[in-house]
């Protein structure tokens, strides 16, 4: 698309001639001016859907850009010779770039594991500012033990700002100093915001801030069979600073899938939406030198003894089944 940013090509049309288009099962193709796409047929709140939905059970309309860009008339009946082309081009473009089989389902699609730059590291470190990482290549610590530790230097007349964030206003935590006074906050999805801060604004010159949570709760195989549930369980976080602890507390409950996916990993500001509104506005960027940030993950392993109550309680559900 970069041939449309010169203003010579500002009138010209479109060297775009096909594209698909396809979001938890439904689906669309665009071609040539025409667009045929899938009536939504599930409810906004219905978020445990089947995976990959029989393709019959999704209604067609098709429409002509052309003469009706607001997709108002839908002329499937006038043209079903057309609409037939348009679902078998769909279904090749769908093939081609392995959007197949189609997945209906929301909340499992949406919390289900892919490939990250990330996955399986448990120690990581910043050297200053980084902005931007999505929550894809984000560091995973929901269901684990970790420390974040900040190198920073305050200069004279105090600092403020944001050290590390994940996710924002709806669920996601933040580690940030304000009014020179060093705060760890969990967002709790909107529901509850717990607070860890230190009663004593840093002095200028170098510190070391830390946040250090211990998980209670297992592996996230104990899921699989009836004991203590491995996800979302209770924690207690210290808040240190200079290895002293200032602030502690426990969380009776954690999230225990995912945060706030339309937001960002940020070290050194924030540039989503904050994790309280209350506290500051983006970008709320670091005013001090943000050295180093490290951050360590303990991740929980299972004992062998459950592992093997794992494979058992799987092979008595394959038996069940």
């Amino acid at each position: 698309m970069a041939y449309t940013f010169d203003k010579a090509n500002a009138g010209a049309p479109s060297t775009r001639k096909t594209q698909y288009f396809e979001m938890m099962g439904d689906h669309a193709i665009y071609h040539d001016g025409w667009i045929a796409s899938t009536k939504v047929m599930r409810p906004p709140w219905d978020v445990l859907g089947p995976v990959s939905q029989d393709p019959a059970g999704f209604p067609w309309e098709l429409y002509d850009l052309t003469k009706d860009w607001t997709q108002f008339e839908n002329i499937a009946d006038k043209h079903p010779e057309r609409l037939k082309e348009m679902q078998a081009l769909f279904w090749a473009e769908a093939a081609k770039y392995r959007v197949l089989p189609l997945d209906a389902s929301v909340a499992t699609r949406l919390i289900a594991p892919r490939p990250s730059l990330t996955a399986g590291r448990t120690k990581f470190v910043w050297p200053g500012e980084l902005t931007g990482t999505p929550n894809g290549d984000a560091p995973f610590i929901l269901n684990s033990s970790y420390v974040f530790t900040a190198e920073v230097e305050i200069p004279q007349g105090g600092a403020d700002g944001m050290i590390v964030t994940q996710g924002g206003r709806f669920g996601g935590y933040g580690f940030y100093v304000l009014k020179g006074k060093p705060v760890f906050l969990w967002n709790l999805v909107d529901l509850k915001r717990v607070r860890w801060e230190g009663p004593d604004a840093l002095t200028p010159g170098k510190h070391t801030l830390e946040f250090d949570f211990t998980y209670d709760g297992l592996g996230m195989g104990t899921l699989a069979f009836n004991s203590v549930s491995g996800i979302g369980r209770s924690g207690t976080g210290i808040l240190k600073v200079d290895g002293k602890e200032v602030a502690r507390q426990t969380m009776e409950r954690t999230l225990p899938l995912i945060l706030q996916w339309d937001e960002n990993f940020d070290v050194g500001a924030d540039t989503g939406t904050p994790v309280n509104d209350a506290d500051y506005q983006v970008p709320f960027r670091f005013t001090g030198n943000l050295a180093k940030l490290t951050l360590n993950i303990d991740r929980p392993q299972l004992s062998e003894a459950d592992k093997l109550r794992l494979m058992q309680a799987q092979r008595n559900n394959k038996t069940s089944e």
